[in-house]
């Protein structure tokens, strides 16, 4: 499917709990997917080292200049949804399929109060469901021509409106270009018609090589999300260089960095960033990822959720709050709540991870996102996640810094219905996913 989380070498298979036979195809997809195998000519990495401990507190390039958060405007929705009494007892939560027929789907989102719908595809396709959920011909974006996509990581990954996107017509992609690189663009719509962009349009904002000492064309990571603060959100992975990226601040591997894209050449620098005085790169908000796939904000509590997936043994969820960067998230001497690569880690020199999950649960994670939409006010505060390979999808809260209400909902929503490759939020704030087989399917309430 899409590039989704790469994971590294296969764990062995004394790890891999034995799967019926109808998911042992889907288990060894994800395996060459997601952490290589010897199909791909993954080289193999060094087993990681035992001990671990457990927490689930939330602790608190180009010109750039420098701005301050009230120089943006807000983007997201916002406003706490509580249980709404004019709406009938809720009887259950089913999956309703929207549409079946995409081309290895990564995202769905929408600007915020828009009635259409906008899935991104590897391919490098950007298609428009319309009000009706019919799609749209030609496609909103085609940007085939500039985008590589000869692995399973690589291709068009992710998709975010500008705040203001009703009167710029401005919007950002996340993608791998021809030459293997790493690109942040922006693009224009068309002046003449809401449902095209310009591809002519593009202004590149950053991009990267892979890594020097890549070990292959994985960990790109591909999020893109504006914040409430107006500043545009981005997850970069290590670039299969683990050793000499995931504890570095000054590189933007294995990160999430925050940039002001309405200053600076080509963008601007928050003031508040961690690193803008130094001690890493200034678009650095924190480091010590692996492969951060997905990651969402929720602008009520102001909290970013990151999925990282893990390479041997842990999958990771990071919870931290958005107005404290400079998070050191561990990667790669640690692996989740154990210590990987540096074997004598002391635990409290890293922010961990407020969930974990190992192998005989899953082994690659999909980061999801906090539900706030109207549709369903009796989850408002509660953020669905997935495993990629094996297909289930799980929920919980964070009360007080705090996992609360961890909910298995796999059998509830009628699944698994296959492999997710993100979860994404309509114009509305509704709640939707697309699996790698192509289908779009939206959370819905039976009352």
């Amino acid at each position: 499917m899409s590039d989704l989380h790469s994971q590294s070498p296969t764990p062995s298979q004394g790890r891999l709990r034995v799967l019926v036979v109808g998911m042992l195809t889907i288990l060894i997809i994800g395996i060459v997917f997601f952490r290589g195998s010897a199909n791909d000519g993954i080289p193999g990495e060094e087993t990681p080292a035992a001990g671990e401990t457990t927490t689930t507190t939330i602790s608190g390039t180009g010109t750039t200049s420098a701005t301050t958060p009230e120089d943006s405007p807000s983007t997201t929705l916002d406003g706490e949804t509580g249980p709404n009494p004019d709406l009938p007892p809720l009887k259950e939560i089913k999956l309703e399929l929207i549409f079946d027929g995409f081309r290895q789907p990564l995202g769905i989102t929408a600007p915020v109060g828009d009635d259409r719908l906008f899935v991104v595809q590897r391919v490098g396709v950007i298609r428009i469901l319309d009000e009706d959920r019919v799609m749209l011909d030609p496609a909103f974006l085609d940007i085939t021509d500039r985008v590589l996509t000869n692995g399973i990581e690589q291709g068009l990954l992710g998709l975010a409106f500008h705040p203001d996107y009703a009167t710029n017509g401005k919007f950002y992609v996340y993608y791998t270009d021809k030459g293997g690189r790493r690109q942040l663009s922006e693009f224009s719509a068309s002046d003449t018609d809401p449902n095209r962009a310009e591809a002519e349009s593009e202004v590149v904002l950053i991009e990267l090589e892979q890594p020097p000492n890549a070990t292959d064309i994985r960990h790109y990571a591909g999020q893109v999300v504006f914040g409430p603060d107006g500043y545009l959100w981005v997850s970069l992975g290590d670039g299969a260089d683990s050793r000499a990226q995931g504890q570095d601040p000054d590189t933007l591997f294995g990160s999430i960095i925050r940039i002001d894209v309405d200053n600076g050449d080509p963008y601007g620098i928050p003031i508040d960033n961690p690193f803008v005085a130094g001690g890493g790169a200034p678009e650095v908000w924190a480091y010590g990822l692996r492969n951060p796939w997905r990651f969402s904000i929720d602008p009520v509590e102001r909290l970013i959720y990151i999925g990282d997936v893990g390479q041997a043994d842990q999958e990771e969820v990071d919870v931290l709050p958005i107005d404290e960067g400079g998070a050191n998230l561990g990667w790669s001497d640690m692996e989740g709540t154990r210590c990987f690569h540096k074997q004598d880690c002391d635990p409290s020199d890293y922010t961990s991870p407020v969930l974990t999950y190992g192998r005989e649960v899953g082994l690659s994670i999909t980061g999801g996102i906090v539900y706030r939409g109207d549709e369903i006010p009796e989850l408002a505060g509660t953020y669905f996640y997935s495993d990629w390979v094996n297909q289930w999808i799980k929920t919980f809260k964070i009360v007080d810094g705090q996992v609360t209400e961890e909910k298995d909902m796999t059998e509830e929503l009628g699944g698994p219905v296959g492999q997710i490759n993100s979860f994404g939020l309509d114009g509305q704030g509704e709640l939707y996913f697309v699996t790698h087989g192509g289908q779009l399917y939206k959370f819905t309430a039976v009352r």
